[in-house]
C-alpha cells in the first residue's frame, strides 16, 4: 500500500501538466521555424518560448518524475512507510514555487536566456532564484532517499537492497553532486550580475561550471528510465530479470562515469585547454558501457519471456513475445530511439567529428531522441504502471496506451530524423527564422516541414497521455492488486558487498570530478581580465 500516494500523485500530475504546456511551446517553435509560417517579426517571442520549453523539459519534468517515482519506490520496494513525509511535501512546494517564479519571469520576457543560461546574457534574478528553489526542493528528496535507505538497512542488516531502490538512490546521489555545478554558477557568478552588483561576468568559468552539470544531468534524466527497464519491464511482460547484478553494475557505473565528461560540450570554447577536452572526450566513451550492459540484460530478459511463451529457434522467441502488452511495445520503441540517439552521441563526443555538427540541428535531434524519445517514453510507462496504485482506478486501456506509445514513437522519428539531415547540411539550431526563398535553403524547406509535422504528432500524443491519466479515475476498481517489481532469474545469488552500498562509488565520483575539473576551474578563476560585460535580457 502506498501511504504517500497523494505526494506521488502530486509530483506526477504537476510534471505532466507542465510537460503538456512545454509541448505546446515546442510545436509552436517548430511551426514558426518552418516554411509553413511567416516571420514572427519579434524573435524575442521565439527565444522566450525556447527558454520556457527547455527549462520545463530539463529541470521541472525529470526532477518531478524522479522525485515522485523515488517516493513510490521507497515505500513499495522497502515495504515501509516513507520517513519524512512532511519534509517531502516541503520539497514539493519549494519546487512548485520555484517553477512558478521562473515561469512568470520567462512569460514577462525577462529571462530569455535558454535553460543553459548562456552568460554573458543575464536575465531577471527571479528566474535564477526560481531555478535555485527547484534544486533546493530536489535536495530534500535526495536527503530523504538517503535517510530511508539507512533506516531500512539498520532494520535489515546484511539484506540485499532491492534493485529498484538501489537505482533510485544512485540517481539521487548523482543529482546531488551534479547539481552543485549549476548551483555554484548561479549563486556565485550569475546572480550577482543579475542583481546589478557587478557589470561583468567570467563567462568562460561560468560555462565550465555549467558543463559540470550539463551532461551528468542527462544521466539523472536516464536513471528513472533505467529503473523501469530493470524493475518494471520483465515483470510486465512475464519474465524474470536476467541479472540483478548487471543492473547494479550499470547504476554504479553511471555514478562513476557521468561526471567527468561535461567539457566535451565545450570543444569550441577557447578558454578550455585541448588536453582536458581530450580527457573528457575519452571519458565520455565510458558511459556507453552501462548502456550496453542494460541493453544486453533487458534483451536477455525479453528473450526469456519469449521462450517461456513457447518461442523456439534463433528468432522464434521474437514472434512469441507479448506484443499485446503496452510495456513490450514501449521498450522496443525506446531501444530503437536509444540506439539511433546513441550513435549520434558518438559523433558529438569526437573532437574532430564534432566540428562538423557543432551547434547545428544535428545536436537537437540527438538529445531529443535520447531524452524526449527513449527516456520520456519510460516516464510514461512508469506513470501508467503506478496509476492504479495512486488513484485506485481500474487497469488502463491497453488499446489507448499503445496508441499513445505508437504516436509518440512515430512523432519523435518524424521530428528528429530530418533534424539530423539538415544538421549535416549546416542548419544552425536556436535560430528564430530562416528565409526558405534563399537558394541555399530551398532544398531544406520540405525536410523542415516534415519535422514540424512530427512536432504536432508529438503534441497530439502528449494530449492523449494526459487524457488517459486524467480520465482513468472514472473507472474505479474495488480491488487494486499489490504492486511488485521484477524478480531476478537467480534470486539466491549472492550480491557482492560493493554492489550493496554506495561509499566506494560516491568516492570515485567525487574523485574523478576533482581530477577532471579542479585545474580548469582554478585556471579560469585566476586569469586576469577574463570577465566580459554583462548583456541584460529584458529589464532588471
Amino acid at each position: 500500500m502506498l501511504h504517500a500516494r497523494r505526494l506521488v500523485l502530486a509530483h506526477f500530475s504537476v510534471a505532466f501538466a507542465a510537460f503538456l504546456a512545454a509541448l505546446v511551446l515546442g510545436a509552436w517553435q517548430m511551426y514558426v521555424r518552418s516554411p509553413l509560417s511567416e516571420w514572427v517579426h519579434n524573435p524575442e517571442h521565439y527565444y522566450r518560448s525556447v527558454t520556457a520549453h527547455g527549462t520545463v523539459m530539463a529541470y521541472v519534468l525529470p526532477t518531478l518524475v524522479a522525485m515522485g517515482l523515488g517516493y513510490a519506490i521507497t515505500e513499495l520496494a522497502l515495504k515501509r512507510p516513507l520517513i519524512g513525509l512532511r519534509w517531502a511535501w516541503a520539497g514539493f512546494w519549494l519546487l512548485l514555487i520555484g517553477t512558478a517564479m521562473a515561469a512568470i519571469t520567462m512569460g514577462m520576457g525577462k529571462a530569455s536566456v535558454l535553460y543553459t543560461f548562456y552568460p554573458p546574457m543575464v536575465g531577471s534574478p527571479f528566474y535564477y532564484l526560481g531555478v535555485v528553489l527547484v534544486v533546493v526542493g530536489s535536495w530534500i528528496w535526495v536527503a530523504l532517499m538517503a535517510v530511508n535507505l539507512r533506516a531500512w538497512k539498520k532494520a535489515n542488516p546484511g539484506e540485499r537492497i532491492p534493485l529498484a531502490m538501489f537505482g533510485n538512490v544512485a540517481g539521487a546521489y548523482l543529482w546531488a553532486w551534479t547539481s552543485v555545478g549549476v548551483a555554484i554558477e548561479v549563486l556565485v557568478l550569475i546572480l550577482p550580475a543579475s542583481m546589478g552588483l557587478t557589470d561583468t561576468i567570467n563567462a568562460g568559468l561560468a560555462r565550465v561550471f555549467f558543463s559540470w552539470t550539463l551532461h551528468a544531468i542527462v544521466y539523472f534524466w536516464l536513471i528513472p528510465a533505467y529503473i523501469v527497464f530493470y524493475a518494471f519491464v520483465p515483470r510486465a511482460i512475464g519474465a524474470p530479470l536476467y541479472s540483478d547484478t548487471m543492473g547494479r553494475v550499470a547504476f554504479v557505473l553511471f555514478l562513476v562515469f557521468s561526471m567527468p565528461i561535461g567539457i566535451h560540450h565545450l570543444f569550441a570554447d577557447p578558454q578550455v585547454g585541448i588536453g582536458f577536452k581530450f580527457v573528457h572526450a575519452a571519458m565520455t566513451a565510458m558511459v556507453t558501457v552501462p548502456t550496453f550492459l542494460t541493453v544486453f540484460t533487458v534483451v536477455a530478459s525479453v528473450e526469456l519471456a519469449g521462450r517461456l511463451r513457447g518461442g523456439r529457434g534463433l528468432f522464434g522467441w521474437v514472434r512469441a513475445l507479448p506484443w499485446d502488452k503496452p510495456m513490450m511495445l514501449a521498450v522496443a520503441c525506446s531501444f530503437v530511439m536509444l540506439g539511433l540517439g546513441g550513435v549520434g552521441g558518438l559523433i558529438n563526443m569526437s573532437y574532430q567529428l564534432n566540428e562538423t555538427v557543432h551547434n547545428t540541428q544535428w545536436v537537437t535531434g540527438h538529445f531529443h531522441l535520447i531524452f524526449a524519445g527513449a527516456v520520456v517514453l519510460m516516464y510514461f510507462m512508469a506513470a501508467y504502471e503506478l496509476w492504479p496504485q495512486l488513484t485506485g482506478c481500474a487497469p488502463l486501456s491497453p488499446r489507448l496506451v499503445k496508441a499513445q506509445i505508437w504516436s509518440w514513437f512515430i512523432g519523435m522519428m518524424v521530428l528528429t530524423l530530418p533534424w539530423h539531415l539538415v544538421g549535416l547540411l549546416g542548419m544552425p539550431r536556436r535560430m528564430a527564422y530562416f528565409d526558405y526563398t534563399s537558394p541555399a535553403l530551398q532544398s531544406q524547406a520540405s525536410i523542415v516541414t516534415a519535422s514540424a509535422i512530427g512536432g504536432f504528432i508529438l503534441l497530439a500524443s502528449g494530449i492523449l497521455l494526459v487524457w488517459i491519466l486524467a480520465t482513468a479515475t472514472r473507472r474505479r476498481s474495488t480491488t487494486v492488486e499489490p504492486f511488485g517489481f521484477s524478480r531476478p532469474l537467480h534470486p539466491q545469488a549472492r550480491t557482492p558487498l560493493a554492489l550493496n552500498g554506495f561509499g566506494l562509488w560516491v568516492a570515485m565520483m567525487i574523485g574523478l570530478t576533482v581530477v577532471n575539473y579542479a585545474y580548469p576551474i582554478a585556471q579560469l578563476a585566476s586569469l586576469e581580465q577574463a570577465s566580459v560585460p554583462v548583456i541584460p535580457i529584458g529589464s532588471r
